[in-house]
């Protein structure tokens, strides 16, 4: 049994004691020490059957701390690693993070590098994880010499990372945000400019003065749509989130006339090399003190109350939730 927030679609979610099974083939138990609270927690909570696709469920799509079992066959991790795990069907298709225990698919974990502590993992989260993958999957089309880059909601999990990676590769950033209030920690993060997201919410013209070089997108719907329309020739822009909407209002002409790129993030299903590549430079390229600006961190009982707060665009940067307490 282990201490859990646990979700069901008819009762309202409740710290309980779960039933946690032994992992079988594949799968290792963590103690988990952090977890954190992202945009999709929230959408859990809310009963939101693409998300909390099992039920009941415990929320979390991260889980950070040390492997005390494993399933047969499993020689990815040993036991007494300290790890992380992003995405991977955790608080989805399978119980997550919010637990003082999790069993996870053994092949989606990343041995944390020393200098990692289990705190710092989880304010970076998936939500970094996802911020991490844009810049991986951007640089290999936008260089810092190719112009200002932009990224949209700004003030959300993955875009106060991105900010902060970014800078540091030395891009100029300008971040999107409908939060002025946040402009001072924007800039600190490391955005040279930042601009009103009133301003590109509302669906433009299929094509707009050649503004950004790149950008990093986690909004989707019109913003999207504007973005891509004021993309430079052989720009790019990943796409990881839908915030304002699913659908996509744009046409083939950014593509067609400017080689704009439209690259795809998906950080639940990324192999394993890729997520132990994007941990390793997430080590090497985040500031741990820059993220420290920008997190909070809350027990179990209060994290309920903050993934509405998500839902509802109110929270700033990163939450973490502690398992300790």
């Amino acid at each position: 049994m282990t201490r859990a927030v646990l979700v069901s679609r008819s009762t309202p979610p409740a710290i309980t004691q779960v039933d946690l099974p032994d992992p079988t083939e594949g799968e290792a138990c963590v103690d988990v020490t952090y977890s954190s609270v992202n945009y999709k927690d929230g959408l859990a909570l809310a009963g939101n059957p693409g998300v909390a696709r099992i039920d009941p469920l415990v929320p979390g799509i991260d889980v950070v701390g040390t492997v005390s079992a494993l399933g047969p066959g499993v020689h990815d991790v040993a036991i007494g690693d300290r790890v992380v795990c992003n995405g991977a069907g955790l608080g989805e298709t399978r119980h997550g993070g919010w637990a003082e225990h999790a069993v996870v698919p053994s092949g989606s974990l990343v041995v944390l590098p020393d200098t990692v502590e289990d705190s710092f993992a989880a304010a970076i989260g998936t939500a970094g994880f996802t911020a991490m993958l844009s810049v991986l999957a951007l640089e290999r089309t936008v260089s810092p010499e190719d112009g200002s880059v932009l990224v949209t909601g700004a003030s959300g999990g993955v875009g106060t990372v991105a900010i902060a990676l970014l800078a540091a590769r030395g891009y100029r950033v300008t971040a999107s945000t409908g939060r002025r209030a946040n402009e001072a920690s924007l800039r600190a993060l490391g955005a040279s400019d930042v601009v009103d997201r009133a301003a590109i919410a509302e669906l433009g013209k299929p094509m707009q003065r050649a503004t950004w070089a790149g950008a990093v997108d986690s909004v989707g719907g019109a913003t999207l749509a504007n973005v891509l329309a004021a993309t430079k020739w052989g720009g790019a822009v990943t796409a990881c989130g839908l915030a304002q909407d699913s659908a996509l209002p744009t046409s083939v002409m950014p593509f067609i006339l400017r080689a704009v790129s439209l690259l795809g993030i998906n950080s639940v299903e990324a192999p394993l090399p890729l997520r132990q590549r994007a941990w390793e430079r997430l080590a090497t390229d985040l500031d741990p003190a820059l993220l420290a600006d920008v997190t909070r961190t809350v027990d179990l009982e209060h994290a309920v109350a903050v993934g509405a707060e998500v839902i509802a665009g109110r929270v700033h940067g990163r939450t973490v939730v502690d398992l300790r307490r």
